[in-house]
């Protein structure tokens, strides 16, 4: 197909408001196995444009007849770990159901839905956009009840063309809220704040200087966070098992749409100790050579790896610094700035030895070795040129972080050091 318009009858089948990426969707391609491209077929043009039509009328029957209240979450970056920590808080107070891991929202929020039974309380949905118009179909099947938006930051601009078009998909969310709804907006990033202006119900702010606060952060010698939680003018001591801002931020949000839904601090405590991290989203390991790997392969981009980079100089102290960065994708014209800036990034902190992968990371190196020098960065086009080069490198005085998305494998390199 040469043209980003669907056939109406087409479009009518699929659903109403699938962005025409979602509708050609070609992993028959991709499968040898001629009854697995059956399979496919028979999923992607009957079976999902069914289950999408059952989820929508069905959610709203659960709306209008229970009580269960929709938690929405979108953003650039963090949105799985909130989704995540907000499950976990919700859960405490009654029966709650929320999207899995790792599963494209266009598939995974029809999915959840029709697994909620009633009596269930609580639906938290992700909503990852990648193309122009998906908002509008998690909308179409979802009205929520509280919306989230973590951040703004440059993500997928290959399709949304910039942050100003990552901002207008995502605030879509916001100004559909539905009669007594709540916005959670990040106080502290600009594009976020002004969501504020597309919604007339209750919005609660999460920052330093929003409703919901963090101080006194902390990172103790188990690697565990410790903060001081501050909801309107009530404080709690909360420890997290994680390190990171990006963490902390997480748990504003949650903390933010737990207290929306009258949840009492120490529910709100309680639920963010329980939590436990996703596989690949800053886990640490001790390897056997005495060093610390810290793995954060699962997604990448520019927000993201500046995030893991801070965490990594408060965690190192004066030890050894090693970054593995692999490719920041679906970032379009903003490619080569963002590698770039994030090479300097990378420069400025003095880390010890840099390994790019993958072919936009050649630009990253470059302006590395600017400020650490030829002999202390290296440029591999796969995954599976790291551990050779990385290897050698693994000492007990060494913090290696390995950052990267899921297509560029590098959470094979962790798994195969072990």
């Amino acid at each position: 197909m040469n043209t980003n318009k669907v056939n109406p009858l087409v479009q009518w089948w699929v659903t109403p408001k699938l962005p025409y990426q979602d509708v050609y969707v070609e992993y028959a391609k991709k499968v040898n196995n001629p009854l697995g491209k059956v399979k496919i077929i028979f999923s992607q043009w009957l079976a999902h444009p069914i289950k999408r039509r059952l989820a929508r009328e069905y959610l709203r029957l659960l709306q209008k007849f229970t009580d269960i209240k929709v938690v929405a979450v979108t953003g650039s970056a963090g949105k799985t770990t909130t989704k995540e920590m907000i499950a976990a808080i919700l859960s405490l107070a009654g029966k709650t159901v929320k999207t899995q891991k790792s599963v494209d929202s266009v598939y995974n929020i029809p999915n959840t839905i029709l697994k909620t039974l009633p009596g269930t309380k609580y639906l938290v949905l992700e909503m990852s956009v990648e193309f122009p118009g998906e908002m509008d179909f998690y909308l179409w099947l979802a009205k929520p009840d509280v919306g989230v938006v973590t951040n703004i930051f440059p993500t997928h601009t290959l399709y949304l063309s910039n942050v100003a078009g990552v901002a207008r998909e995502k605030e879509k969310m916001i100004s559909s809220l539905g009669k007594g709804g709540i916005a959670v907006l990040n106080s502290a990033n600009s594009f976020v704040r002004n969501m504020a202006k597309k919604t007339k119900f209750k919005v609660i702010w999460f920052g330093e200087k929003g409703d919901v606060s963090a101080h006194n952060q902390l990172i103790t010698r188990n690697m565990n966070t410790e903060y001081t939680l501050r909801v309107e003018k009530n404080n709690i001591s909360v420890r997290l098992n994680s390190v990171g801002e990006l963490f902390v931020e997480n748990s504003l949000v949650a903390a933010a749409v737990a207290h929306s839904l009258q949840i009492g601090l120490i529910d709100i405590k309680k639920g963010l100790e329980i939590f436990k991290r996703a596989e690949h989203r800053m886990n640490l390991f001790k390897h056997p050579s005495g060093a610390l790997i810290i793995d954060d392969s699962y997604n990448n981009n520019p927000q993201a790896a500046r995030e893991a980079l801070k965490a990594l100089q408060k965690i190192s102290e004066n030890k050894k610094k090693i970054v593995v960065m692999g490719d920041m994708l679906e970032l379009g014209k903003l490619e080569e700035k963002s590698h770039r800036e994030i090479g300097q990034f990378i420069g400025k902190m003095k880390v010890d030895y840099l390994i790019g992968v993958g072919k936009a990371s050649k630009i990253l190196v470059a302006e590395a070795e600017k400020y650490l020098g030829r002999a202390n960065c290296v440029w591999v086009s796969s995954y599976s040129g790291v551990i050779s080069v990385l290897k050698p490198h693994l000492r007990g005085n060494s913090v290696v972080l390995i950052k990267g998305s899921r297509s560029i494998s590098l959470d094979k390199v962790v798994s195969r050091l072990f």
